[in-house]
C-alpha cells in the first residue's frame, strides 16, 4: 500500500479560495434580518378625491388620491410592505350618499374599486360601514379582491362571522442579505361594539358584537397556532387615558398589552398618533411611535396622514421576532410650512369620474334660498341658526307624525348639535354658507350623516339631565383670574353637545361639570350647571312630561346621555333628519322661527376671559357688538377668540 502523498503546500490563491469560504459559512451564522413597512389608511369616510363637496371645491387637505403619492413613495423606500385600511371607509361625503342612494346594482363600489386599484392587502370594517345597512355593506364588499375582515362581529341567529375574522397572509420578501423569505403574517380587524346601539334599527337582532380584548386575544392565538410569523391587529378603536372596562368603545390601551401581537394600527377617533394629544398616556411613546411597547399609528382621517410602522425582524430558534420598530406619519402637507402636496394620482381620479359627475350633479340641485349667512362657528358658546334649523325641521317633522296619536299634547322639543364644528378635522371643517341659493350639498353641510329621525318621551328632571351631559362640553372656569382661561373641553366632541330647541336655560361655567366628556356620571358632583330653566316662560317640572326629537345615534345611546335609549323611543320615523332638513327648505318657511323656540346662554363668573379656538374665517362672521372678540390666530391653522361675562 502505497503512502499518501503529501498535501501541497498551501498557495495565496487557495489561501483566499479558503478566507472566501470562510466568509460564506460566517454569513450563513449571521442572523437573518428583513426589514418590514406596514402602511395604514383609516377614516377615509368617502373622501377619495381631492374635492371638498360641502364647499363644492378642490381640496388640498383631504383624499384618498392625495394620500396615494404618499402611499407610492413610501412603496418606493421599502419594497417590502403590506397596505391596509382599518374602516370607516364607504360613509362620510356626498358621494358617499349617493352611491348608497343609487344602489351598487352589478357595478362595486367605488371605494372598493379605489382600494383595489391601490393593491391593499386587507381591510377592516369601521363602525360608520353600517349607516347605509348590513346588506348594502355586505353588497359594498363583495368581491373586493382582498381579504375583508372582523374579529369581533357575528350573525345574532347563527353565530357565524359576519366577515372573515382575520387572515394568513402568505408573502415573499428579501432580507438584508439579498436572499427571498416567506412570511406568514396574520392579520385581525376589531370594531366598536357600540354598533349595536348607534345603528340599532339596522342591527338589531341580525348581529352581536363581542368586546375587542377578548376577540384580539382569540384571534392572535388562533393565528399564533396556524404559524403566524407576524400578527397585527387593525383596530377600529381610540385610545383613552383611562382605564376602560370590557364592551368599551376606545381599547387601544388593553389590545396593546395582550401576548402575541407585534403591531397595532388605530382609527375611529379621527385623531393622530404619534402626536402631543397623547402626551400624557400611560405607555405611549411618541418618540418611537409606540403603545406599551408596540408599534402603533392612527392616521387621522379623510386621508389626511399615512400611517407607517417600520418593522426589523430578525429569525431566532427558526421564529421571527420583531427587534426593533418605529410608528410614525406621514401628513398631507405640513401646518407649518406653505408648500403644496404632491399632485393626486391621475389614475385614481379617472376610475372615479363618474361617481364624481354624479354627485356634483345631485349637490348643485337648489332647495331654498338663504336670506342670510349660515354658519357653526360659534355654535359652542351662543345660539346659532344653522343649529336652530335643523331643530325646527326635526320638531316640523314629527309634529306630524306624531298628529292624532296619544303622544300630540305633549310639549315637543328638539336636540341638535354642531356636526361640523372643527376640532379632530381641523380648522376649515365648519358650516359656512353664504346668502343665496341653497342646495343639497348644503343640506349635506348642515347634516352630513345619514341618521334617522326619533322621539323620546322624557321627564324635566331627565331634560335638565340631558343637558347637563351636554355641558361636559365645557370647562370649569375660576373667578378672579387675570390670565385667559380654556373654555371647551376638546376631549368632547361638538356632536355631542346637544342644545335644545323649545327651552330657555342658562349654563353655569362656575360650576363644575356633572358628566364626564364619556357620558359617565361624576358622583362627588352635587351642583349643577343648568340654571333658569324655563318651558314658555314657566320653570319646568321634574315631574312635568316631554317629548324630545333627535336622531337614531342618540337615540340609541350614541354619547351616552342620561334617559336616551330605544325603549324610551315613541316615534321611531325611517326618514333620515336630513331629510326633514330638506323638507323643511322646500316648504319655504325654514327660516320662520316659532315663538316658543327658547333661547340658552352660557354664564360666566364676573371678569373671566374664556377663549376657545375656531376657524380663522369666523373672524368675518364675528357680530359689531357683543361679547366675542378675536384674539390672535395660532400656527395650527386655528384662530383664538374670547368670549366675556
Amino acid at each position: 500500500m502505497k503512502d499518501r502523498a503529501p498535501f501541497p503546500r498551501t498557495t495565496w490563491p487557495r489561501r483566499g479560495a479558503i478566507a472566501a469560504l470562510g466568509l460564506c459559512l460566517a454569513t450563513g451564522l449571521q442572523a437573518q434580518t428583513l426589514k418590514l413597512r406596514l402602511l395604514e389608511t383609516s377614516d377615509i369616510h368617502m373622501n377619495l378625491l381631492a374635492y371638498d363637496y360641502y364647499q363644492d371645491q378642490p381640496s388640498s387637505t383631504q383624499g384618498l388620491s392625495h394620500t396615494a403619492r404618499l402611499i407610492a413613495q413610501a412603496r418606493a423606500e421599502q419594497p417590502n410592505h403590506l397596505l391596509l385600511d382599518n374602516g370607516d371607509l364607504i360613509q362620510g361625503s356626498a358621494m358617499g350618499d349617493v352611491v348608497a342612494k343609487q344602489g351598487l346594482a352589478a357595478q362595486a363600489h367605488p371605494a372598493l374599486q379605489s382600494l383595489r386599484l391601490l393593491g391593499y392587502d386587507a381591510a377592516n370594517i369601521g363602525n360608520h360601514e353600517f349607516n347605509f345597512g348590513l346588506p348594502f355593506l355586505k353588497q359594498a364588499y363583495a368581491n373586493a379582491g382582498f381579504p375583508v375582515i372582523s374579529s369581533n362581529l357575528r350573525e345574532a341567529r347563527s353565530g357565524k362571522p359576519v366577515f372573515t375574522p382575520s387572515v394568513l397572509l402568505r408573502r415573499d420578501f428579501t432580507d438584508e442579505h439579498g436572499r427571498p423569505q416567506r412570511l406568514r403574517i396574520g392579520v385581525l380587524g376589531l370594531l366598536p361594539p357600540q354598533i349595536l346601539q348607534w345603528d340599532r334599527q339596522h342591527l338589531q337582532g341580525r348581529v352581536v358584537a363581542e368586546d375587542m380584548v377578548v376577540a384580539a386575544r382569540r384571534e392572535i392565538r388562533h393565528l399564533r397556532a396556524a404559524g403566524a410569523d407576524l400578527v397585527i391587529a387593525l383596530a377600529h378603536t381610540g385610545y383613552s387615558a383611562e382605564p376602560q372596562p370590557e364592551g368599551a368603545e376606545n381599547r387601544a390601551g388593553d389590545i396593546a398589552r395582550l401576548p402575541g401581537l407585534d403591531a397595532l394600527l388605530l382609527g375611529h377617533a379621527h385623531a393622530e398618533f404619534p402626536g402631543p394629544a397623547f402626551a400624557r398616556h400611560a405607555g405611549a411613546d411618541l418618540a418611537l411611535g409606540r403603545i406599551h411597547g408596540v408599534p402603533a399609528v392612527m392616521p387621522g382621517s379623510w386621508g389626511s396622514h399615512l400611517g407607517v410602522i417600520d418593522l426589523r425582524l430578525e429569525k431566532q430558534a427558526g421564529r421571527w421576532r420583531v427587534v426593533d420598530s418605529r410608528g410614525s406619519l406621514r401628513p398631507l402637507r405640513d401646518a407649518r410650512s406653505a408648500q403644496a402636496p404632491a399632485e393626486p394620482d391621475t389614475a385614481l381620479e379617472a376610475l372615479l369620474q363618474p361617481a364624481h359627475q354624479a354627485t356634483l350633479t345631485l349637490i348643485r340641485q337648489t332647495v331654498a334660498q338663504a336670506p342670510r349667512p349660515l354658519h357653526s362657528y360659534f355654535d359652542l358658546v351662543q345660539p346659532s341658526e344653522s343649529l336652530a334649523l335643523v331643530a325646527r325641521a326635526q320638531r316640523a317633522y314629527a309634529r306630524e307624525a306624531l298628529r292624532g296619536t296619544r303622544w300630540q299634547d305633549l310639549p315637543l322639543l328638539s336636540a341638535a348639535a354642531p356636526l361640523r364644528n372643527g376640532g379632530r378635522q381641523g380648522w376649515s371643517s365648519y358650516v359656512d354658507i353664504t346668502p343665496g341659493p341653497m342646495s343639497i350639498k348644503h343640506v349635506t353641510e348642515l347634516y352630513p350623516y345619514p341618521n334617522t329621525l326619533k322621539v323620546l318621551q322624557l321627564s324635566g328632571a331627565e331634560v335638565r339631565e340631558w343637558l347637563e351631559r351636554s355641558a361636559a362640553q365645557f370647562r370649569q372656569l375660576q373667578a378672579g383670574l387675570d390670565e385667559a382661561q380654556a373654555l371647551i373641553d376638546e376631549a368632547q366632541p361638538s356632536f355631542n353637545y346637544d342644545v335644545i330647541l323649545g327651552l330657555d336655560y342658562a349654563i353655569d361655567l362656575a360650576q363644575p361639570a356633572r358628566y364626564g366628556t364619556d357620558g359617565k356620571r361624576l358622583p362627588a358632583v352635587s351642583t349643577h350647571r343648568i340654571g333658569e330653566l324655563r318651558y314658555r316662560g314657566q320653570p319646568v317640572r321634574d315631574d312635568q312630561l316631554f317629548l324630545l326629537a333627535t336622531n337614531s345615534y342618540r337615540a340609541g345611546g350614541g354619547g351616552n346621555f342620561p334617559a336616551a335609549g330605544p325603549e324610551r323611543i315613541v316615534l321611531d320615523a325611517a326618514v333620515e333628519n336630513r331629510e326633514a332638513l330638506q323638507r323643511l327648505l322646500q316648504s319655504g318657511h325654514a327660516f320662520e322661527a316659532e315663538a316658543d323656540e327658547g333661547r340658552w346662554t352660557l354664564t360666566l363668573p364676573e371678569g373671566t376671559r374664556a377663549q376657545f379656538r375656531c376657524g380663522p374665517a369666523a373672524r368675518g362672521q364675528l357680530p359689531e357688538a357683543g361679547r366675542l372678540r378675536w384674539v390672535q390666530d395660532s400656527p395650527e391653522g386655528f384662530a383664538v377668540f374670547e368670549l366675556r361675562p
